[in-house]
């Protein structure tokens, strides 16, 4: 009852309505009078971001069996590049084969290093002539870890038991990855990044959120030995990643993270930013975050909270999905920009991303100025809304707002897109491409057991 209580759908008309609603649940979400702040450039090192408005990392589920781009991969890139975003911040990219999500996601290796090459090269021109520059490009590397899925065959590589998040995602003690495993990815996160920057990429993202292998080891407050226990320990794999990348660093590439600061588990499940009654506590991540800066300089940093598999309304609030939340979508959109703010508070110094703002709709470029307005942060990423309009940047630099007539509805039926292993888009906006793959996926759902369909 509580949860039908507190979650409702978005059915508001006026911005007066959202502030109002707001008010009621005793939250605040910045919003500014208009959107001319997110039309100016932030630069970062020596690169200029042309606008403050991004592409948050979204993965297409759309790649050739062996990792290689796909023409539906390289029209998705190339339209967000046209659209005129100042940053596009790739989808979740693997590194090895045992560490990528399905078989259709993207895998960069040596043998398919010139197809992202050819990739970038076509997106970079698209944004130069669609718009006059070229967006920055970041690669976000990843590794599943809990969520490793190829060949589109579970294969669980977690770094401790964790009993609450089995029950999405079954585990055993011989899934556990041991410690020389861990530091080999070391060495290959920095493979990676060199051939991030030979495929074109302008930035590598060493990624530590939504529950993936480097998050939960950042979490593996259980596990014993050289990455688990201490904050030291756990914050070891990724610092360590991050050293071995930042080997390849120039005035031409950097390296830069998606950071996860709050989970969002159950008490008896403790996640990264919680204390061990499960509530927000915001002191590692601070930590994390200063040391990222001060000692390994990494100054781009995109933040981001949840686990898009077990706490998906941390993640990015919805109107319909895989459960009914026990609060308001405003409450998760709340705590998501506040946190965002206490990062950047911590390290003011470093351009700060913040995530999550397509459940506000035609509403959220007056979001996103207001967070920027107000110090939140220097820039938003749009995920969701880049499916449903990959144009939405140039809508709000050239006309001020968003076409309320092209927005993200937060249905969800993108993410059954990807969780289903097809090309992955916008099935309300641009239904011609994607409807066949949705209907095929819903055709599927009916012969899987019931535990398996979401």
């Amino acid at each position: 009852m509580l949860a039908s209580m507190r979650h409702e759908k978005f059915h508001y008309h006026t911005l007066d309505e959202v502030k109002a609603k707001a008010q009621e649940l005793g939250v605040r979400l910045p919003f500014a009078n208009d959107t001319h702040v997110l039309a100016e450039p932030v630069k970062v090192r020596s690169f200029l971001i042309h606008n403050r408005l991004g592409i948050a990392p979204m993965e297409g589920a759309d790649s050739t069996a062996d990792g290689r781009p796909t023409d539906y991969t390289i029209r998705r890139y190339c339209n967000e590049a046209k659209g005129g975003a100042g940053i596009i911040w790739y989808e979740a990219v693997s590194l090895v084969e045992e560490g990528r999500s399905s078989k259709t996601q993207l895998l960069l290796t040596s043998r398919t290093l010139d197809d992202f090459k050819r990739m970038n090269e076509q997106v970079k021109e698209t944004g130069l002539k669609a718009n006059g520059f070229e967006p920055l490009l970041v690669m976000q590397a990843n590794h599943s870890g809990r969520y490793s899925n190829p060949g589109n065959v579970p294969h669980p590589l977690i770094a401790q038991r964790n009993a609450w998040l089995e029950t999405f995602r079954p585990a055993s003690d011989c899934d556990i990855v041991t410690d020389d495993y861990l530091q080999s990815m070391e060495e290959k996160f920095g493979e990676g990044a060199l051939l991030a920057k030979e495929a074109g990429f302008d930035a590598v993202d060493i990624k530590s959120c939504h529950g993936y292998l480097f998050q939960e080891v950042i979490a593996a407050y259980d596990r014993p030995g050289m990455y688990g226990g201490s904050y030291e320990n756990r914050t070891r794999l990724l610092k360590n990643s991050i050293k071995a990348a930042k080997v390849y660093e120039d005035d031409r590439f950097m390296v830069t993270a998606r950071i996860g600061i709050y989970d969002g588990y159950p008490a008896a499940s403790r996640g990264f930013g919680q204390a061990p009654d499960g509530s927000i506590d915001l002191a590692e991540p601070k930590r994390l975050v200063r040391e990222l800066h001060q000692q390994l300089g990494l100054d781009l940093l995109d933040i981001t909270m949840g686990n898009p598999y077990a706490t998906t309304h941390v993640t990015r609030p919805f109107d319909a999905g895989k459960y009914p939340p026990d609060e308001h979508p405003f409450e998760g959109l709340a705590r998501m920009i506040d946190g965002v703010g206490e990062m950047k508070k911590t390290v003011p110094d470093v351009v700060i991303y913040g995530s999550a703002p397509s459940y506000l709709r035609q509403f959220s470029d007056l979001y996103a100025a207001g967070a920027v307005e107000q110090g939140y942060c220097d820039g938003m990423l749009f995920g969701r809304m880049a499916f449903a309009d990959p144009s939405f940047s140039n809508e709000i630099i050239h006309e001020g707002r968003i076409n309320p007539n092209h927005v993200c509805l937060t249905c969800g039926k993108c993410g059954d897109l990807i969780r289903s292993h097809k090309p992955t888009g916008c099935v309300i906006r641009d239904h011609e491409t994607f409807m066949p793959f949705y209907r095929q996926f819903l055709e599927e759902k009916k012969h899987l057991p019931a535990n398996f369909r979401g």
